[in-house]
């Protein structure tokens, strides 16, 4: 696989000057206005210039095409490697300006605050020989992931390995339903069936949990009621321990109590008394001196508030008393409640309560799980019913579809050079998934006596190159996307077949679309509007891949050799500027 690379500003804003000299040169519409690549495997550098339309891109094998290919998947978000910068060089640069301005995709860039140039959009990727990456849409670092998302909208590469696509399912699925145009459908479904499947899984979660309860019924009720008779309380413990503390220390409280009272009001000296002298000797002299009436005043204030507290100790002297039976009394409960914590391995007392109340809800589980069951089946049953519906919907739009499929098909494939072809596509009922409940295959025959089948096991590799273009000229026509880029579709076909596939591309260039095919064929070479040439040459540098668009005489000598090989006789002249129509 070509590995990816990412764009970087300093270099781009480097070659910008001579990137740009093709921007507005054109008036018609060009998706992909021009491709810019700088040290990429085999590539030095280079700068195309892009058209609308269908192109063609030729080549001896094993000139480049599949790294020009490479390039432009790396701007679509595959994976990069650092080992795609050409040798000796310290990264790459690959950037590509599309013209989006009659896509409707303004909601892209104003979702992820990007800023938007929709005549003149630009992706860029750059890849350092230290491994480093970036990523940017119109000079905006963006994610790998986001690149793909836009990417998907812009390109579709379609590559031989994509023909193995009709071997699967959800793409000829994909198919109907872009036929079909069933998104709203589509989407009413998969919310429909999410639900169900959600109040399924739910369903199911309960049943086990209560088969698991039942098994373990009596324990959790033996449990239950150990944890019930303790009479567990929020915030018991630590009072009860404070409580211990007190009590454990009670003579210890009562001396210290006992001499602070004696201190502070007792019969010989006390502290209050003596302030009250000191207040009395200051008043009588606060007439002659003062200075001394502020300090007087909070002498006061001090006799006042040590006479509150002296009241207080009094008090508290009184109420504390040593409670042998108390004191044990208490050891017990903490005894109890330490040792159900380490039963039920929880490191507090609110986790207790908390595994009581689990308890609790799993006895009524038990207790109410008839009810609960059939309660949750009814919810499951309504939403199967209704995703069953949503189905039924999704399947009858899918049918009318498929038959356009069948005709469009058809009409396609016969001038394609298979005269009695017959395309059906089987729908069958299959059970409900996230894409609905049927099973779709695409069945094909080219001939009359042969019994139709799935395609890939009797189409011939040509017959099924031919398919693949059929379909994505079909499925072109439903869905907008701006550049499309065929490489080496006609695999296994010639002549005239060829030049029938060519004319396919051609209609859907002149339908507000840009088609490159890249061919080895003639016929289709002489069709495109405009020829990119892909060559490679032995330099002092090492082996350089270039890519050029051939003049008009250059295309008469090019399809001239695709005609007669490396000797071009006069005879493949004539031909080549015939198929070129000059």
């Amino acid at each position: 696989e070509i590995a990816q690379c990412l764009v970087g500003s300093e270099m781009c804003i480097r070659d910008r000057s001579y990137t740009e000299q093709f921007v507005g040169q054109n008036q018609a519409i060009i998706m992909l206005k021009q491709l810019y690549i700088k040290n990429f495997t085999l590539i030095d550098e280079l700068n195309i210039q892009m058209h609308p339309g269908f192109s063609v891109i030729t080549g001896e094998t094993g000139a480049g095409k599949s790294i020009i290919l490479g390039a432009i998947g790396l701007l679509l978000g595959n994976r990069a490697d650092s080992k795609s910068i050409k040798a000796g060089r310290d990264r790459c640069v690959i950037e590509a300006h599309f013209d989006l301005s009659k896509y409707d995709m303004q909601q892209f860039f104003t979702d992820n605050d990007i800023d938007e140039d929709l005549s003149d959009t630009i992706i860029r990727r750059e890849l350092t020989a230290a491994g480093k990456s970036r990523a940017f849409i119109n000079d905006t670092p963006v994610s790998l992931t986001k690149m793909r998302e836009l990417g998907e909208q812009l390109v579709d590469i379609h590559s031989q390995h994509q023909n193995l696509l009709l071997q699967k399912e959800d793409f000829q699925l994909n198919v109907v339903d872009i036929i079909a145009q069933d998104e709203k459908q589509r989407k009413n479904y998969e919310a429909a069936y999410n639900q169900y499947k959600q109040a399924n899984q739910k369903l199911n979660a309960l049943k086990a949990e209560i088969e698991k309860n039942r098994e373990n019924e009596d324990f959790l009720r033996f449990q239950f009621k150990e944890l019930d008779e303790a009479q567990l309380q929020n915030g018991e413990q630590e009072e009860l321990e404070q409580e211990y503390e007190m009590l454990s220390h009670s003579e210890d409280i009562k001396t210290a109590l006992y001499q602070a009272d004696n201190h502070l009001s007792g019969d010989d000296g006390n502290i209050i008394e003596r302030l009250k002298q000191t207040s009395e000797q200051l008043a009588n002299i606060k007439d002659v001196y003062p200075e001394v009436t502020e300090l007087l005043e909070r002498i006061d204030s001090c006799y006042i508030e040590l006479k509150d507290i002296a009241q207080e100790v009094n008090g508290l002297t009184d109420h504390v008393e040593f409670d042998p039976a108390r004191l044990e009394t208490i050891n017990e409960r903490l005894d109890k409640l330490n040792s159900l914590q380490q039963k039920f391995h929880v490191r507090d007392l609110g986790e207790l309560i908390e595994t009581y109340h689990q308890l609790k809800e799993q006895l009524s589980h038990i207790d109410h799980s008839d009810e609960d069951v059939e309660a949750l089946e009814q919810e499951v049953t309504q939403l199967l019913e209704k995703a069953q519906k949503q189905a039924k919907e999704l399947t009858a739009i899918r049918t009318k579809a498929a038959k356009k499929v069948e005709e469009e098909m058809k009409q396609r494939l016969i001038p394609l050079g298979i005269p009695n072809v017959r395309f059906s596509i089987s729908l069958t009922e299959k059970p409900l998934s996230h894409d609905g409940g049927d099973k779709v295959s695409f069945l094909f025959s080219a001939n009359k006596s042969t019994p139709l089948q799935p395609v890939t096991q009797v189409a011939s590799g040509g017959e099924i190159a031919r398919v693949m273009l059929s379909l994505k000229a079909m499925i072109s026509g439903a869905v907008k996307l701006p550049t499309i880029i065929f490489d080496e579709i006609d695999t296994g076909v010639s002549g005239k077949i060829a030049e029938k596939m060519a004319q396919i591309m051609v209609e859907m260039g002149n339908h507000e679309r840009q088609v490159l095919s890249i061919t080895h064929l003639p016929q289709i070479a002489a069709m495109g509007s405009h020829h990119y040439k892909v060559s490679k040459e032995e330099t002092d540098k090492g082996t350089i891949s270039r890519m050029t668009e051939l003049s008009q005489q250059e295309r008469v000598q090019e399809i001239a050799q695709m005609l007669s090989g490396s000797d071009v006789s006069e005879a493949a002249l004539a031909n080549a500027k015939e198929l070129l129509r000059i």
